[in-house]
């Protein structure tokens, strides 16, 4: 005998696998016991990867890393209460950067909400537009004795579609999908009865419904390849030969190809790209490094204004991004069903937005001395980042260098989207390899410990080598909890990179930054919180150490990597306003050189 809440968890779950999940991560709970027991029991079989933490926004985004990276769904499932509400970060984070999770939440039954029961909130519709697609699923009081298997069938049925609605795909009423959407997370809330655990005499293969159970997984992906079988100038007309491409952050699994086809695009075009650190293409053969310090140079630009620009993926770190859309005299943006939930377009000057990237023209106008001046520009930006490098040993800005220059090309980094992925942004140089990520979709530095855990055990699952993440201290703080987990879980080979300026050191750019704001602004913004980071992670019963100087980074990260497990070097860079001086004094070295190169 199978009593009804079991029952419909294990419809739920069984069909979750079905369809392609692959990785359950679980926040303890009594409501939810239902789905708990059930996928342990799966998890036991060998049908899915449990994953099981005692924080709900830390559960929440280590399947965002894991969603991220291996391109597949992955459930979420916690408990009634302000469980659900501490989903939200990790939610709004996969909605704007078109991740596929599956939020399975555990409620109590609808008679016993509304009227004061202990840990119920109203979680229907609690997500809002946040979700693809949402519905409040229920255990039957008792079974039907003349279709005990109808709550299974409809928890299958709705399950099918809340997976097509995750992978991008707008369900329609007749059960078939079209109308192709943004990836995203979707929302299941189930509503339990007592009894809560399975029955003892409970056996998997009488469940109601269990004549589909145990079905082999059928692989689940985006419907559309965001690609087009159009040459650009049968959209645009002609295409002019001074363009560029502009690629911000793209992912690295759910896009398979897509990369390839942007540096095939430019190559033919002749037109030079620049990218941003997580747009993964630092190695395509018309890619600039140092993009952004060119983008800098006024001088430069003003006499290499494109005629055209052509933007793929989430971009918009650094001002003179924004200053490329303005000169331009024309933008065009590339909407990708798993990049973001919008089209980007921040500044609002796209001209036309085309569904997919387009092939290049059969005959195009190339201008080789186009790319050739860009290419020169970003020699001379290396020249001068070089040069502010060798007298800077001990800054932040010398540490990011140094991990992303020892990095092996197999490795996987996530980069903070606050200081450190800026100073990236200034630093590398073009390299082979190495995969970058970064939470863009909503640019926040909450849960980043933990998703750097979940894409390092996607990474490393699809055969992969060492991950990194590179961080700031007020970012590891901020989801130390991250870092807790049981004996039984499972632990990738990541290493965590903490700079350590002891605040909030991006504000020292900006204009709170200001010598008139100096009274106001260490406790507004500097937020100095004097934690002695290494004793934050051995409390976790994570191996830690402090380094200080580029030499230090690199020999402690590269015996870090060769240990493996999960390890964190603290970099002591103490200086908040003097990196950010380095930094504008770096930019304004680089445009000095670049202008100097296209005179």
């Amino acid at each position: 005998m199978v009593n009804p809440s079991t029952a419909l968890a294990r419809a739920i779950l069984d069909e979750l696998v079905h369809q392609g999940v692959h990785d359950v991560v679980l926040a303890p709970g009594s409501r939810s016991a239902p789905l708990a027991f059930e996928a342990l029991r799966l998890a036991r079989l060998g049908r899915v990867r449990l994953h099981v933490r005692v924080d709900e926004r830390s559960a929440g985004f280590l399947a965002l890393g894991l969603a991220k990276m291996s391109g597949d769904p992955v459930a979420v499932v916690c408990t009634s209460g302000t469980a659900v509400a501490n989903l939200m970060p990790a939610v709004v984070e996969a909605s704007y950067a078109a991740v596929p999770l599956v939020l399975v939440t555990a409620d109590r039954p609808v008679e016993a909400r509304g009227v004061g029961a202990p840990q119920t909130i109203d979680q229907v519709g609690i997500f809002g537009a946040m979700v693809r697609f949402a519905a409040d699923l229920g255990a039957a009081r008792r079974p039907d004795p003349d279709d005990p298997g109808a709550p299974a069938r409809a928890a299958r049925a709705c399950v099918g579609l809340a997976l097509t609605a995750a992978l991008g795909a707008a369900p329609r009423g007749d059960g078939r999908s079209g109308g192709a959407r943004h990836a995203g997370p979707v929302h299941l809330n189930v509503g339990f009865r007592l009894p809560l655990v399975p029955d003892p005499d409970d056996d998997p293969a009488a469940a109601p419904g269990a004549d589909v159970a145990g079905r082999p997984p059928r692989a689940r992906r985006p419907p559309l390849d965001g690609c087009t079988s159009v040459p650009i100038d049968g959209l645009l007309g002609e295409v002019p030969a001074r363009g560029v491409l502009l690629v911000g952050d793209l992912p690295c699994a759910s896009l398979r190809g897509h990369h390839q086809w942007l540096a095939e695009l430019a190559s033919a075009c002749g037109w030079p790209i620049v990218a941003e650190p997580s747009g993964n293409l630092h190695e395509a053969p018309t890619t600039l490094a140092h993009g952004v310090l060119v983008l800098g140079a006024e001088g430069f630009l003003a006499g290499h204004a494109p005629d055209l620009v052509v933007s793929a993926g989430l971009f918009g770190l650094s001002r003179p991004t924004m200053a490329l859309l303005r000169a331009a005299g024309r933008h065009v943006a590339l909407d990708l069903p798993s990049v973001g939930r919008e089209v980007c377009d921040p500044v609002r000057t796209a001209s036309a937005v085309l569904s997919g990237i387009p092939l290049p023209p059969d005959e195009p106008a190339v201008d080789h001395a186009w790319l050739a001046a860009w290419q020169a520009a970003a020699a001379g930006a290396g020249e001068a980042v070089a040069a502010a490098l060798a007298t800077a040993d001990g800054t932040g800005a010398a540490a990011v260098a140094r991990v992303w220059s020892c990095l092996p090309d197999d490795a996987l980094l996530l980069v903070a989207a606050s200081w450190p992925v800026r100073q990236l942004e200034a630093v590398a140089g073009r390299r082979r390899g190495v995969q970058v990520i970064g939470n863009r979709g909503a640019n926040g530095i909450d849960g980043l410990v933990s998703t750097a855990w979940g894409a390092a055990l996607a990474h490393q699952a699809a055969g992969g080598g060492p991950a990194v993440a590179l961080l700031g201290d007020l970012a590891l703080l901020h989801d130390h909890n991250g870092l807790l987990a049981g004996p039984e879980e499972a632990r990738p080979d990541l290493v965590l990179v903490v700079l350590d300026n002891d605040g909030g050191g991006i504000f020292h750019q900006l204009e709170q930054g200001r010598p008139a704001h100096a009274g106001e602004f260490e406790r507004l913004f500097g937020t100095a919180q004097g934690r002695d980071l290494v004793a934050v992670a051995r409390a976790a019963g994570v191996a830690a150490e402090r380094v200080a100087g580029a030499d230090a980074v690199q020999g402690a990260l590269v015996a870090a990597m060769a240990a493996g497990g999960l390890r964190v070097v603290v970099v002591d860079v103490p200086d908040r306003a003097g990196e950010a001086a380095l930094l504008e004094d770096l930019r304004r070295a680089a445009a000095r050189a670049v202008d100097r190169r296209a005179g």
